[in-house]
């Protein structure tokens, strides 16, 4: 009779009973010689001696196992860090009163026709009785912070520490900089505080925010607060993929869904839709 039997560590003991004289006989455990960590690896000859590279050991250290001290020492003391980020946000946050949240791409030059409009944008709002969010670091935030600071409206920045690329800009009020370790605690602030969105054309950290937004949405987590995405020329093959693939095709998400999202290519246009949404239910900026 062969039974298997799950330990603590997560191994598979493979038990052949031996009928006739009633002893168990283990079998090999193909686990045991597992490296516990990268020194091991090391030393069992799995790694070369050369030094590894920060992303090889971010993906070795995933495979290390870790004791319940290292778990308790390392682990439970990140959750007050995420605490003291989350009550930082909360604190600072819940002072700035009506926001948009603006997305895009940290890798925009400023001469480029996007950040251009982004710029446009964030003053019309704040022109309009908005205060504007932004992540805070260079390219299209850069330009919606300025659009706010130029009109002397609430230029609020959620900057990420990354090893490249973001760094705040100067155009964010120096009591709304709030400087984040971890992209959820950010995102939250991000979609918390904000009664719109626009999304101007970036990468993989824009598209995440955006999809962020509409399943909050979709899902009734949140408001159906209006998300306005910007170039049609960037945004449209996307939307057109979303339509005939994840809709029509696969039946992914409901046609109503489509109704979330608007694509506008003029700067009084995307702003129109926020005020929009605010007279259709008679309300309008308190400050």
């Amino acid at each position: 009779m062969t039974k298997l039997r799950k330990t603590s560590k997560t191994k598979l003991h493979d038990e052949t009973l031996n009928s006739g004289s009633g002893q168990t006989i283990l079998n090999p455990d193909a686990n045991e010689n597992k490296a516990r960590s990268v020194t091991d690896l090391r030393e069992s000859g799995q790694v070369a001696g050369a030094p590894a590279s920060e992303e090889d050991k971010r993906v070795r250290q995933a495979f290390v196992d870790k004791d319940w001290n290292e778990i308790k020492i390392a682990d439970s003391w990140q959750i007050f860090k995420v605490m003291a980020e989350f009550v930082d946000g909360f604190e600072k946050m819940a002072k700035i009163g009506p926001c948009v949240s603006i997305f895009g791409s940290a890798r925009t030059k400023s001469d480029n026709k996007y950040y251009i409009m982004a710029e446009e944008i964030a003053a019309k709002l704040v022109r309009h009785g908005y205060g504007v969010i932004t992540g805070g670091g260079p390219g299209i935030m850069e330009a919606g912070n300025k659009g706010a600071h130029s009109e002397g409206g609430k230029s609020v920045g959620l900057n990420i520490q990354l090893p490249f690329e973001q760094f705040n800009n100067i155009y964010i009020d120096s009591d709304k900089l709030i400087n984040f370790d971890y992209f959820f605690v950010r995102k939250v602030m991000f979609v918390k505080y904000a009664q719109g969105f626009i999304v101007m054309p970036g990468g993989f950290g824009t598209l995440d925010e955006l999809f962020e937004a509409i399943t909050l949405i979709q899902t009734k987590k949140i408001g159906a607060f209006p998300i306005v995405l910007v170039g049609r020329e960037y945004w449209g093959g996307l939307m057109e993929w979303v339509d005939n693939v994840m809709l029509k095709m696969e039946s992914n998400i409901s046609p109503e869904d489509l109704d979330l999202v608007h694509i506008v290519d003029d700067p009084s246009e995307a702003v129109k839709i926020i005020d929009d949404f605010y007279s259709k239910y008679l309300l309008s900026p308190n400050f």
